[in-house]
């Protein structure tokens, strides 16, 4: 569950950059960081005066929400109706932070997310819209939560909130220490859970009265709830003074500034041990008195709540650098969504000069960069040699950093590099500072650089005038204020030389001070309101995209089963997809690798399909354009180089809008088709045919095939998982309803030419179809599949009977080979998409008697294997499991490796004595009326592989496995167990295809499954035959009266199946059709 959004605002300091924020708000409605319904607005508000505090902030965004929702209400005022059923989340970016120059919200958390839709940074502000929206916020009535944004909040998945009568507003807190409490806020209840104090750094005997029995006290977190009806009355004091100064609107009409805190002059107002006096005193100056007294008459009355949430946990983010690092080094607490990793969204030369306890998020590390426990990396592109000692955060450096920092004692030490726009300058800024430094207390009890500042003046040279003017009182003088930091010099160029001299013993400060002096300097609080944060995100956004691309080349040249597709989406949202692009472009025409290459073009079709974003139709579609067709044959012809640079061109032209995007992409996907299909073209080698006896012309040779069941393993011998992650399938040799369904026939005849004949269900059925081929132009569509009569022309090519390409006409390379032509018919009883193999084990009947017919001969393996190849020649695709299926008699495992050239190797399952029987008294096959569409599944699945999709992946490792436990338990005779397997089986093809399970065929299944071990849809699903291993003995009577009495499942019927030990037949009977033999019935020669 999630809540559902009606508004998001994110609050941010009054020249805050504003519109960067709203753009970081909307890439993450894009790539789907806001729950699966994201919110309608998305609003980043922007505080109307610049010191105005937490409540006046909540007041403000309040106002800018209502009002947005007014207008989409069509209200042409403000109206507060517009709160009553909506769902408000206000996150409060709050005060500049020390060691990120876009706040504590922007602030990277070094975790990566395998599972999110798209890939990006992840940030404390998406660590807490992932807590508020799918954890903390679930199952709340409407009304509005308000965040704060400065600390890491830790929830567990249930929180265990009642909200059941809830009403008024509603404070979170989670348990912390004493010692903890002393320097933040605590919350004192009474025994119903009702607020009666907020106590903020209070005395040891203050924070003891609010402990719980387990010692611990409840934190205030910065989370708070007001149900609708406190926010109504909330909404309604911003047209009262002082509190109308809080809003955009005060601003516009010229109220007077006022700063109001939202827990101690909003909250505070509500709980239960306050009287009106005191709290109206306890405000500082006479306008927020008066606002306070506004604020008491509005909502004291709502009664405050508290819900402390036990697991939880709130880490502050201090202007400590000890403690900052600190949190981005250990690891976050067990409730946690997020998992902390050493290396996130980086990519590292040498990861293994990383020391665990390090941290490194948006970096590119390059060479040897060695970096101590205890230290922190963000946002840096470095070159080493490099050596990072312990205790130290590095943050914004790019390469031409790197030499400086060479030979540096970089030890607890803070260096950063910064964006800062000096009115319309933009310019770079390096600030230096140590780990155990204080911003603001005075120079003479602090240190710099981690020593006392006597000893840092004493090293450097520099003098206190230096930093300070004459009239900075004492106290005042702190690193905060300290001009130490090079902005301009007016005759050189300044970089990261000019602050790590600091870092210099005195031999070497000499040289430098001179020009540190000639440089305009800027203190730390000079420097903060002229912090670049547009440019700061837009500089980590590249960084990120450019490791991204290093990604791509790791993952791919690595053969890794890393999903990219989270990256293409972050790609096309954020306007990187020509760099993505152009990285894919690189690797499919260097790496030197067919199935490198075609996973490369695999993905620039995911690119461009995101970019339909879509629109433009379906992703599934024809890749035959003729505009396209020098490419595809460059990489017919071997050369990929050539191939992908001529795809790049083509594509150019294919990019204006949806529907090209979508049509260039299926090309991409054709053209991966034609890298695949060499791949899979290298188990010709495992062809080996030899010479037979000519049978006489005229003279049939019959072949007759069983069908196949596969029991487990599907999909995982499909190109290309099946030579890069290695698949096994056991399979069924089957009779249906006591015969060998599929067979093919051919004679030589007299006449220099070939009739390819198709026959209904049987050697004695009417033709179908039946086609001539006298020139070789008859055969050039062998490679369409739906062109009439592609099957055999292909058989033809590929058992070399016929020669093409080829000088020789047709009719030459018939006489001069056999004598005359050849005539071919072929039979199926089976319907067009059973599932049960037919096409495949048709194209090892028609091999198989072409070769005896032509005076050759091929062992069972080669057929196998030249299936494979003919079905590649015919663009069709497909595994090898059918063939094996019904080429290989009885039961099986087939297996091949994840390795070219791709071999198959088929392993006889032994079954203990009378399974087999045992087995044909318990299978039956239903077949459920629904034609399936392979084609698309097939399109899906390889698309999903080459993706990597996680769930893909997976389910591979799994069909492998199931199919080996499916082995055992034949061998077994363990039936259940069997069941078992099938049922395990359906899930997983489920997985690998959604959508391959009609809803009538599964109305069909629900209804079995009391009277079923296990059952399966054959082959891809979507339709076709369903088989039921059932757990009586002959139930095919039983079942068939079950079916008929449910509504909605057509035409229906049920067919009995044997287990056929013989395997398929190869005759050679005499010249008359009449005196032929039934498939299956005449003798094998």
């Amino acid at each position: 569950m999630a809540a559902e959004w009606s508004v998001v605002l994110l609050t941010c300091q009054r020249g805050g950059c504003v519109s960067a924020f709203q753009r970081e708000l909307e890439a993450r409605r894009l790539r789907g960081g806001l729950g699966p319904r994201p919110p309608p607005l998305l609003l980043a508000v922007e505080d109307p005066w610049a010191r105005l505090g937490s409540g006046g902030a909540t007041l403000n965004a309040l106002l800018v929400a209502a009002e947005h929702l007014s207008a989409r209400a069509g209200c042409t005022v403000v109206s507060s109706d517009v709160l009553r059923e909506a769902r408000i989340l206000i996150l409060h970016m709050g005060r500049d932070f020390s060691f990120d120059d876009c706040g504590r919200a922007f602030t990277c958390l070094p975790v990566e997310e395998p599972g999110a839709p798209a890939e990006a940074l992840v940030c404390n502000l998406d660590s807490l819209l992932g807590t508020m929206t799918h954890r903390l916020c679930v199952g709340s009535p409407p009304g509005v939560w308000v965040c704060s944004t400065d600390m890491l909040l830790t929830v567990p998945l249930a929180p265990g909130i009642d909200w059941d009568g809830f009403q008024g507003v509603r404070v979170i807190a989670v348990p912390g220490s004493q010692v903890y409490a002393r320097n933040h806020g605590v919350y004192l209840t009474d025994e119903q859970g009702l607020v009666c104090d907020i106590i903020y750094k209070g005395t040891e005997a203050q924070i003891q009265q609010c402990a719980g029995p387990d010692g611990t006290v409840p934190l205030v977190c910065g989370v708070v709830f007001f149900s609708s009806d406190a926010a109504e009355q909330l909404l309604a004091t911003h047209v009262i003074p002082p509190l109308d100064a809080c809003t955009y609107m005060g601003l516009d009409s010229g109220a007077p500034p006022i700063q109001l805190s939202l827990f101690f002059d909003i909250v505070l107002c509500m709980a239960g041990g306050m009287t009106e006096e005191d709290f109206v005193k306890g405000g500082g100056d006479a306008s927020v008195r008066s606002a306070r007294s506004v604020l008491w008459t509005a909502l004291h009355t709502f009664p405050l709540s508290m819900a402390c949430i036990p697991d939880a946990s709130y880490d502050y983010m201090t202007t400590s650098a000890s403690d900052h690092i600190r949190s981005l080094t250990l690891l976050p607490g067990s409730a946690s969504h997020l998992r902390f990793c050493k290396t996130a969204h980086s990519h590292v030369d040498q990861p293994c000069l990383l020391e665990d306890g390090s941290s490194v998020t948006n970096c590119l590390l390059e060479g040897a960069v060695r970096l101590a426990a205890g230290s922190v990396i963000q946002h840096c592109h470095l070159q080493g040699p490099l050596e990072i000692g312990p205790g130290c955060l590095l943050s914004g450096l790019t390469a031409g950093s790197s030499p400086a920092l060479r030979g540096c004692p970089l030890r607890d030490i803070v260096l950063q590099g910064h964006h800062v726009r000096l009115h319309d300058l933009p310019c770079r800024v390096f600030t230096l500072t140590g780990r155990l430094d204080d911003w603001q207390s005075p120079a003479e009890e602090a240190t710099y650089l981690n020593a006392p500042w006597a000893e840092f003046f004493l090293r450097t040279g520099i003098r206190e005038g230096d930093l300070w003017d004459a009239e900075t009182p004492r106290r005042s003088r702190c690193l905060l204020s300290a001009r130490l930091f090079p902005v301009l010099h007016a005759c050189e160029a300044l970089g990261l030389e000019d602050v790590l001299w600091l870092l210099a013993p005195a031999a070497v400060a000499g040289k430098r001070l001179a020009r540190w002096r000639a440089a305009w300097r800027m203190s730390w609080q000079e420097l903060l309101p002229c912090l670049d944060k547009a440019a700061e995100l837009g500089a980590r956004r590249t960084l990120f995209f450019l490791q991204g691309q290093r990604k791509v080349r790791r993952v791919l040249l690595g053969r890794r089963d890393s999903s990219l597709l989270p990256l293409t989406r972050s790609a096309v949202h954020e306007g990187y997809h020509e760099a993505v692009l152009g990285t894919l472009d690189e690797v499919a025409s260097t790496a030197g690798d067919a199935g490198i290459a075609a996973r490369a073009l695999a993905c620039i079709a995911d690119v461009l399909g995101c970019m339909a974003r879509g629109e433009g139709g379906l992703r599934s579609g024809p890749a035959a354009n003729r505009e396209w067709a020098v490419a595809f044959g460059r990489l017919e012809s071997g050369d990929i180089t050539g191939g992908v640079r001529e795809l790049a061109a083509e594509r150019q032209k294919w990019m204006s809008r949806p529907a090209l995007l979508l049509r260039a992409a299926r090309h991409y996907e054709g053209a991966e088709q034609i890298l695949i299909r060499q791949a899979v073209m290298s188990s010709c080698q495992f062809v080996t045919v030899g010479q037979a006896e000519l049978p006489p012309l005229g003279h049939w040779v019959q072949v007759a095939c069983p069908a196949r069941l596969d029991l487990s393993g599907g999909w995982s011998d499909t190109p290309p998982i099946t030579y890069e992650h290695g698949g096994a399938v056991v399979d069924v040799a089957v009779l249906v309803d006591g015969c060998r369904p599929i067979g093919a026939r051919v004679r030589r005849i007299n006449e220099p030419e070939l009739r390819l004949v198709s026959l209904g269900g049987s050697p004695r059925s009417e033709a179908v179809v039946e086609l001539v081929c006298r020139e070789l132009e008859h055969l050039q569509d062998y490679c369409q599949p739906h062109a009439p009569g592609a099957l055999l022309k292909a058989a033809f090519i590929c058992t070399q009977v016929v020669q093409l390409p080829s000088q020789k006409p047709l009719q030459a390379q018939l006489r001069e080979g056999f004598g005359g032509g050849f005539e071919v018919h072929t039979w199926s009883k089976l319907p067009h998409g059973s599932g049960l193999g037919t096409s495949s084990i048709l194209a090892g009947a028609v091999m198989a008697s072409l070769y005896r017919a032509a005076g050759k001969a091929a062992s069972t393996e080669s057929l196998i294997h030249a299936v494979l190849h003919l079905e590649q020649r015919l663009t069709t695709g497909g595994g090898w499991q059918d063939q094996v299926g019904g080429l290989v008699p009885g039961i099986k495992i087939g297996r091949s490796k994840a390795q070219l050239p791709l071999r198959v190797e088929v392993e006889k399952i032994p079954v203990p004595s009378g399974f087999t029987q045992t087995l044909n008294d318990h299978l039956l096959l239903v077949y459920t009326g629904k034609t399936r569409l392979a084609r698309n599944l097939l399109q899906d699945v390889v698309r999903n592989w080459y993706a990597r999709l996680p769930s893909a992946v997976q389910n591979a490792d799994a069909l492998v496995s199931n199919a080996e436990e499916c082995a055992q338990a034949l061998r077994q005779g363990n039936l259940p167990l069997v069941g078992e397997c099938l049922d395990r089986y359906w899930q997983q093809k489920k997985c690998m295809a959604p959508g391959c399970e009609p809803r009538a065929v599964g109305r069909m299944m629900d209804v079995l499954r009391p009277y079923v071990y296990g059952q399966c849809l054959a082959g891809a699903g979507g339709g076709g035959f369903l088989y039921v291993l059932t757990k009586a003995p002959r139930q095919k009577e039983a079942l068939h009266q079950i079916l008929a009495k449910t509504e909605g499942l057509g035409n229906f019927s049920i067919h009995s199946i044997e287990v056929d030990t013989d395997g398929f037949s190869v005759e050679v009977v005499g010249c008359d059709q009449k005196d032929s033999a039934h498939p299956g019935e005449g003798r094998a020669v």
